[in-house]
């Protein structure tokens, strides 16, 4: 029976793993849990490929509980049930550990299932997911696990275990493996820190080998074929969409050109320029702002084009787009400001308008006082004459506050005088 590559050479000792030492190094916090033997209920949280499954059957295998594995994919409240009636029974004397992959795609009713016996203590839960647990995993399963996040694995570690996968698969053919220089580096960098991918890629290079002067050849072009495009961790629907939007934002609102043109350039390369834009036209107000207000129009013209062009033009007007907010001026003093004011309306802080200002444009408007001392402020020098404009409850509020930079310092020099000359 076919058993893919990957699972042949699975690691059966911590010592094996490659990458996760914030956590299984010596002396690392799961390292100590998993040699004491007491193993708690635990979350394991991270992208696919980086060692979640491979730990969790070690744990397994140094405990003396029966394991069971399901995916949560394919298994309901049934599968939970049989595994729930070898409770107490010679087939699980000592309790049962449970391996529930990819959590996430479990319902409530479904992760309740299984809170009685954890809280008991029958069932020791070890589930695994490439979601945010605090998103997807219900309160009651989160407030009785310890969630250990697990990292993309480093270019350099992914090369001993790519070392080591040619090194095995070899013993499965008559003739020995040539590998071309730079094809275990590239499989290591290619593969996006998913050791499972890497593996993978290293098999099918082997089965597609050719023969050459009595050896297998295992070509760099070839392993560029198999690798390509899988570098790139994105899901539009996943963490991994947010996580590289919010990079994105703080890398522009930063003025870090370099990290801004890395994350659109991750964005474009998974076909979603259009988060982009919107996430671009965004910092425009929020970041930029006042600062250099010519911005959103610039940035909003770059978007209109990229929309027009489409991919694989769309990405130079959308770097223009980044490059100008990156390097521009920044202020927030238009989103303080607002904030500060929605702030105000949420609390109910609003208040009557005052009559002078509401609407006179109907008949008997006068009779009701409305609009009859409003003063037209084109009537007066420099278009500005003082009156009362907020409720009577927030006439002291003061929201807008002027950024530190050249645009918006002119602009309050400007009123000073015209106020100034006012009070003349």
């Amino acid at each position: 029976m076919y058993q893919p590559l990957a699972d042949r050479i699975r690691p059966t000792e911590l010592d094996d793993i490659v990458g996760q030492q914030h956590l299984i190094a010596p002396g690392g916090i799961l390292r100590r849990i998993v040699e004491s033997g007491n193993i708690p209920n635990m979350i394991f949280y991270g992208p696919s490929g980086v060692g979640k499954t491979t730990l969790a059957q070690i744990i397994a295998g140094k405990t003396s509980r029966k394991l069971y594995r399901l995916n949560a994919t394919t298994a309901g409240v049934g599968d939970i049930k049989d595994i729930v009636s070898e409770l107490d029974t010679l087939m699980a004397p000592n309790g049962i550990l449970l391996y529930l992959d990819e959590i996430q795609y479990f319902n409530k009713k479904q992760q309740q299932s299984l809170l009685e016996f954890i809280e008991s203590g029958k069932i020791t839960l070890i589930a695994s997911t490439t979601e945010n647990p605090y998103f997807y995993v219900y309160n009651a399963i989160l407030s009785r696990s310890t969630v250990f996040e697990f990292r993309p694995i480093e270019a350099e570690d992914i090369q001993k275990a790519v070392a080591r996968a040619f090194r095995l698969a070899a013993e499965g053919y008559d003739a020995p493996l040539d590998i071309e220089e730079g094809v275990i580096g590239h499989i290591a960098l290619a593969c996006g820190g998913d050791v499972r991918k890497s593996i993978n890629a290293v098999e099918l290079l082997c089965s597609s080998a050719v023969e050459r002067d009595g050896k297998l050849f295992v070509s760099l072009e070839d392993a560029k074929a198999v690798t390509q495009k899988s570098s790139n961790r994105y899901d539009r629907d996943g963490d991994a969409h947010y996580d590289v939007l919010s990079a994105f934002h703080k890398s522009l609102r930063g003025s870090d050109v370099n990290a801004s043109l890395h994350y659109l350039a991750r964005l474009i390369s998974g076909g979603d320029f259009t988060s982009a834009a919107r996430r671009m036209l965004c910092v425009a107000s929020e970041d930029v702002g006042l600062a250099y207000p010519q911005a959103v129009s610039i940035v909003k013209a770059c978007c209109d084009a990229a929309l027009q062009l489409g991919l694989p033009e769309a990405q130079l007007p959308l770097a223009q787009a980044c490059v100008l907010l990156a390097t521009a001026p920044k202020s927030n003093s238009v989103s303080a400001a607002m904030s500060a004011a929605m702030a105000d309306v949420s609390a109910g802080k609003s208040g009557d308008i005052p009559s002078h200002l509401k609407d006179a444009h109907y008949g008997g408007a006068a009779k009701l006082g409305r609009g009859l001392t409003y003063k037209f402020p084109h009537d007066y020098p420099g278009n500005y004459v003082e009156q009362q404009y907020l409720p009577d409850g927030l006439r002291a509020a003061s929201y807008y506050h002027e950024g530190m930079n050249k645009a918006e310092q002119q602009a309050k020099l400007y009123w000073h005088k015209i106020k100034k000359c006012y009070h003349q």
